[in-house]
């Protein structure tokens, strides 16, 4: 079992809707070779966790007994719920669905939000695509938010995410409630590589986001300096990001509280 934290750190979280107690690996090797085993994510295509997911297929396909094929569906929608939700009470029990989604999984169920029609404890966990979780908060350069303070001073921030629920969505509350921003107001509805192209287009004023998805996706973000970046979130907390636009930004944590910015 992994740890609580690690478990809401990781990205992707895979999990299947049967018990191995109750199948058992020589059945599942019968019945696997030749058989299609349906992968649901949870999200948009295009974005990181799809990429992520897409890279592990040959994988999975390796490791689970007969090499069966593996074909994605995906099922985006509150920030996991929905996939999850399918997979715990509608999936059929025979080893051949098994869900993909981020960190939403967790998040949605220990805060009881809408939605959630699944039991945490009664899903099994199969592994996750990294071990540390990071992410950024930043906002267009041009509207000139260049220090934490401008940032604070400026009402009305259009925040964007994809939904209610998604990892990015609660990571952008997280950020603007412990950052003190003044009446964000949360856009959802976008997939990850549209939510870059609001901001762009002027739709968006700021956002969350995983540093290696910068890097990787809109590296002119930091080349042009197309954005400022503001504070970060890390897990584990000693575990610095390498690349100097990121290895200097405050912890979120360590940023001044409301309470202590109204005592000043």
């Amino acid at each position: 079992m992994m740890r609580p934290t690690a478990v809401f750190a990781a990205l992707i979280a895979f999990m299947i809707c049967f018990s191995p107690a109750a199948v058992g690996l020589r059945s599942v090797r019968s019945l696997l070779p030749g058989k299609t085993i349906m992968l649901i994510q949870g999200r948009e295509p295009g974005g990181t966790g799809a990429l992520r997911t897409q890279a592990l297929i040959p994988f999975l396909r390796k490791y689970i007994p007969g090499e069966p094929i593996i074909v994605t569906q995906f099922m985006p929608g509150g920030g996991g719920r929905k996939a999850t939700n399918y997979i715990f009470r509608n999936a059929k029990p025979d080893g051949l669905t098994i869900g993909n989604v981020g960190s939403g999984l967790v998040a949605n169920a220990v805060l009881g939000s809408t939605g959630v029609e699944y039991d945490i404890d009664k899903l099994i966990y199969l592994g996750a695509a990294n071990s540390t979780a990071q992410y950024v908060f930043n906002s267009v350069a041009k509207l000139g938010l260049d220090s934490i303070d401008k940032l604070r001073a400026r009402p009305g921030l259009r925040v964007g995410a994809q939904t209610v629920g998604h990892d990015i969505y609660i990571n952008g509350r997280l950020f603007s409630w412990l950052l003190g921003l003044k009446e964000p107001k949360f856009v959802t509805g976008y997939s990850g590589p549209e939510l870059d192209l609001a901001m762009m287009g002027g739709e968006l004023d700021a956002r969350a986001n995983i540093p290696d998805t910068i890097l990787q996706r809109s590296p002119e973000y930091i080349e042009k300096k197309l954005v400022n970046f503001h504070a970060i979130i890390q897990i584990p907390k000693e575990d610095r990001h390498p690349h100097p636009a990121f290895a200097k930004l405050p912890e979120l944590e360590a940023s001044p509280s409301r309470s202590e910015r109204r005592k000043s």
